[in-house]
């Protein structure tokens, strides 16, 4: 029997396989209210077989989203266009949804990736940025401003208010995004941190603000959400956030109810020399896994059936999730069933679709 599509619960939620769909930006938002864009992107990924859909990088401030374009759930607007997606998605899916809350700090105020992602100066149409110090992400970026005292409270209530309204939308699942290069990542990070208050210098103070926000977020919302954490294994930088400290996040987060990991790597500096490959942020996710036991979610070139069924039949992870892949094939995991001999979800109109070497591909329940 397939490990890959066998059932899974991380918390109260009960999966049907181990396949996730990873959070991938569209940068197609209007005034970060979700568009039609969203209701073709999300409607078709909802029927590829994955267990678990996760929102793309939802922005909780106006401040926080990295482009112009970036989906929000700051307000009733954005809230009710969130929610008429999640709607339809519903109608012909049972797939579970979860969406990713996230504060790009000193990485907000960019242009969308295929106009080349350049920071906007605010005289361009841009907007001040914040981080935890004044650090630019690129010598070329105007500058963040440094957060204050009062800067974090608020950051900490806009988390809390996105994340109940995700859960009045009806999300499934919480994930706050703490990797990247993102605010949170950045405040982890000794090569983006430089405070010399409670959040800055000792790694003791630079979880601070990611449990913080998390212990906040998982008190808000009802039991029954899982709340998890992605995080980025490890800077690629020397003297930058790595595996260990990671290990020591997860610990403390574990501590305060989290629910799951999910663990990429790299985001945080053009420096950064990542050894990319098939599977290459896998050993971040089965370290985490070894030192704490937790619910883990590996991602990065993960491609084939085979390799995504390996690391889940030897614990290297718990599940895996698919950005890029899922893009280019958003069938995936119904070719992986096939592959491997199990079964997956599939909307009954598309039934009479398996070929004729496959049999009984679908779950008719």
């Amino acid at each position: 029997m397939s490990q890959l599509f066998s059932r899974y619960d991380i918390g109260r939620l009960t999966l049907a396989n181990r396949i996730v769909i990873a959070p991938m930006c569209q940068y197609s938002a209007d005034e970060g209210k979700a568009t039609s864009w969203h209701q073709i992107h999300l409607g078709h990924l909802a029927l590829s077989g994955a267990s678990l859909l996760i929102v793309e990088a939802t922005a909780v401030a106006p401040a926080g989203r990295i482009s112009p374009q970036d989906l929000g759930l700051w307000d009733d607007g954005t809230e009710q266009a969130l929610a008429d997606v999640v709607k339809t998605v519903r109608q012909h899916s049972s797939i579970a949804l979860g969406i990713q809350l996230a504060h790009a700090g000193r990485k907000a105020s960019t242009r969308v990736p295929w106009e080349g992602g350049d920071n906007i100066h605010p005289d361009a149409g841009g907007w001040q940025t914040l981080a935890p110090s004044a650090l630019s992400f690129a010598a070329s970026d105007f500058p963040p401003r440094a957060m204050t005292g009062d800067d974090i409270e608020a950051l900490k209530a806009d988390f809390v208010a996105a994340a109940l309204r995700a859960q009045r939308i009806g999300f499934d699942l919480i994930e706050l995004h703490a990797a990247h290069g993102y605010l949170l990542h950045q405040f982890l990070s000794p090569l983006a941190n430089r405070r010399t208050d409670q959040y800055g210098g000792s790694l003791e103070n630079r979880l601070r603000l990611t449990l913080e926000v998390f212990q906040a977020v998982r008190a808000a919302v009802a039991a029954d959400i899982p709340v998890g954490v992605r995080i980025s294994g490890s800077d690629w930088v020397d003297g930058g956030w790595d595996i260990q400290q990671s290990i020591a996040l997860a610990r403390a987060l574990q501590d305060l109810g989290c629910d799951y990991i999910h663990v990429s790597s790299g985001g945080l500096s053009p420096q950064q020399k990542i050894p990319v490959g098939p599977g290459y942020q896998i050993p971040f996710a089965r370290q985490i896994k070894e030192a704490t036991g937790m619910n883990t979610i590996a991602v990065g070139l993960i491609t084939e059936p085979e390799q995504a069924e390996a690391i889940v039949a030897t614990g290297e992870a718990d599940m895996i999730a698919l950005a890029r892949a899922v893009l280019y094939d958003p069938r995936w995991p119904w070719h992986a069933a096939a592959k491997l001999g199990a079964k997956v979800h599939g909307p009954k109109q598309y039934w009479r679709s398996e070929p004729h070497y496959v049999k009984d591909l679908f779950l008719k329940e």
